[in-house]
Order: C-alpha cells, then sequence, then structure tokens
C-alpha cells in the first residue's frame, strides 16, 4: 500500500512540474523528465511485485515457526503436568521426564532465536524498501540533470557560490553515480579552496581522485588537492601529491604547473 501511494505522490509531482516546465523553456528536458517518470513507474511496479513475493515467504515462515512454538508450548506445559503427577514414581520415572522437558525446553528456545532472525530480516527488507521509494520520489522531483548542472556552473562563473555550492550539492544527491557528478565536487572543491576552507577542498578534491579517476577533472583534481596539502601545512604529503601528477600525466598543463610549483618549494618531480 506505501508502494502505491509513492507511485501516486510521484505522477502528482511529475503532473505538477510538467505544468512549470514552459518556464525552462527546452522541450527536450521535458522529454527527459518524462522518460525519468516512466522509469520510476515501472521500477516502483517492480519492485511492489518483488516485495510482496518476498514478505508472503516470510509471513510463511514466521507463521510455521509460531504453530511450532506454541504446539512446544503445549506439550511443556502437558509434561510438567505429568511430572507433577507421577511426582511420586520411582527415580528413573522423573529423570526420563525431565530429560524430555529439558530436550523440548532446548528446542523452544532455538526456535525463538529463528524467529528473531526472521522477524529481524522482515524489518529490514521493509526499511530497505522505503528508504529506496523515497529515494526515487526525491529524484522523481528534482529538475533534470543537464538543467540542475547548467544552473550550477552558470552560477559558479557568476560567483554566487552559495547558490553554487546548493545547486552542486543537490546535483551529487540526486545523480550520484553520474560522469559530471566528479565535475560537481571538483567545483564544490574550487569553492573551498577560494574561501580558505582548505581541508574541505581537500577533502572534495579527493572525492573526485578516487571515485572519479577517469574523468575529465581528474588531473585538475590531484594537482589541486596538492595545493591544497601545502596550505594545510602538509608539506610532504603535498609534494608527494605533486609529483603523482607529473608521473601520471606527464605531458599536461597539470604537470607543468605541479612542476613549477615543486621548483618554488626546491624539490624536483622525482623522489
Amino acid at each position: 500500500m506505501k508502494t502505491q501511494r509513492y507511485v501516486h505522490l510521484a505522477i502528482l509531482t511529475v503532473t505538477f512540474t510538467l505544468s512549470v516546465l514552459p518556464a525552462w523553456g527546452v522541450s527536450k528536458e521535458i522529454v527527459q523528465l518524462q522518460t525519468s517518470v516512466d522509469n520510476l513507474q515501472t521500477q516502483l511496479t517492480q519492485m511492489k511485485q518483488s516485495f510482496d513475493e518476498r514478505m508472503g515467504v516470510m509471513k510463511n515462515l514466521v507463521e510455521q515457526n509460531t504453530d511450532t512454538i506454541n504446539k512446544v508450548s503445549a506439550a511443556i506445559t502437558s509434561l510438567q503436568t505429568s511430572l507433577q503427577k507421577q511426582s511420586g514414581d520411582d527415580a528413573g520415572r522423573v529423570d526420563q521426564i525431565s530429560g524430555q522437558l529439558q530436550a523440548l525446553n532446548d528446542t523452544l528456545d532455538e526456535l525463538k532465536a529463528r524467529l528473531g532472525k526472521v522477524s529481524k530480516q522482515l524489518e529490514d527488507m521493509q526499511a530497505a524498501q522505503q528508504n529506496l521509494a523515497t529515494q526515487q520520489q526525491q529524484q522523481a522531483q528534482a529538475p533534470p540533470p543537464d538543467v540542475l548542472y547548467n544552473n550550477a556552473l552558470r552560477d559558479f562563473n557568476a560567483g554566487k557560490n552559495d547558490l553554487a555550492v546548493q545547486e552542486f550539492g543537490d546535483y551529487i544527491k540526486y545523480y550520484p553515480n553520474t560522469d559530471l557528478a566528479g565535475n560537481a565536487y571538483y567545483y564544490l572543491a574550487d569553492i573551498a579552496y577560494r574561501q580558505g576552507n582548505f581541508q574541505q577542498a581537500a577533502k572534495d578534491y579527493d572525492e573526485v581522485v578516487q571515485n572519479f579517476p577517469n574523468g575529465n577533472k581528474a588531473a585538475a583534481a590531484e594537482l589541486k588537492k596538492g595545493f591544497a596539502l601545502l596550505e594545510l601545512g602538509q608539506k610532504d604529503d603535498g609534494i608527494a601529491q605533486l609529483r603523482h601528477v607529473v608521473q601520471r600525466y606527464p605531458r599536461s598543463p597539470e604537470a607543468q604547473q605541479a612542476q613549477e610549483r615543486l621548483h618554488k618549494l626546491g624539490v624536483t618531480s622525482r623522489k
């Protein structure tokens, strides 16, 4: 039921978004957004079918374990009654019944542990389904990736840093796995560097280096990470970073800048 409500909400959101899209003035963006909506509806439908099937299996297991536990509890109660009635019998009879009672108690404990694991798995499945539906709903409400990225880059170039930070952050939030996500991290790092926040700049440059090593900002990110480390007073790490730029991108403009900085520091580009 929750998944159906998410689908209805996503459709209403897209209907509203389509009503205001003329403000963007680009029919291509309408097609992109409609395609995103169609994909979202298909994913949500498939997810609901899969989730319902898995929920049915898990509920059946829970019911089976619950029935078994009830039967074992009834058997234990019966044995306890029998034990009390026959307390006057010989010691061997009492030991036999006591052993059976202990075995049933052990079985009951095992079944309770299994039931706890099944219940935990069921809760984890429900939480994962809810989180995925929330993420897809948020992405359906976001502007198309090209529009969001271009707006952020425009504001970055205009020096509107606060607005650009918000827009690049939204791009990373909604579209974290696209190639332009690496660029978004790079520009966030540049803004932090401009503002003298070298710690955050180094962190964001490293996001580009680690997660987008083949992106078009990889070389520049490595270079500027080295600059940021030097600004932080981490001279050895900064030098090592600049040397790595020279070795990995030997004929690039970034390698030339790295060599110039190393020369000013009085060191060579090799260890």
